[in-house]
């Protein structure tokens, strides 16, 4: 996604509270990934895989962790 002088700045950071453990932690977000993505993460705390979901709308970007079953 190309941005000009004039647009807005994205999202590339997120805070999110892991499902499991209740840790908040901050996530490395990749805006050029495509507007909505899913992926699995583990934490970085208790180690347990979570899926991330992420949409960005505009310059913000909403993130939502879950647990992995």
């Amino acid at each position: 996604m190309a941005m000009s002088e004039h647009s807005d700045v994205v999202d590339t950071s997120a805070r999110a509270q892991c499902p499991y453990c209740g840790e908040d932690v901050t996530l490395e977000l990749d805006p050029g990934g495509g507007v909505s993505q899913i992926y699995v993460q583990d934490c970085e705390v208790c180690c347990r895989p979570w899926r991330v979901e992420v949409r960005f709308r505009g310059a913000t970007a909403e993130v939502v962790l879950r647990a992995e079953p």
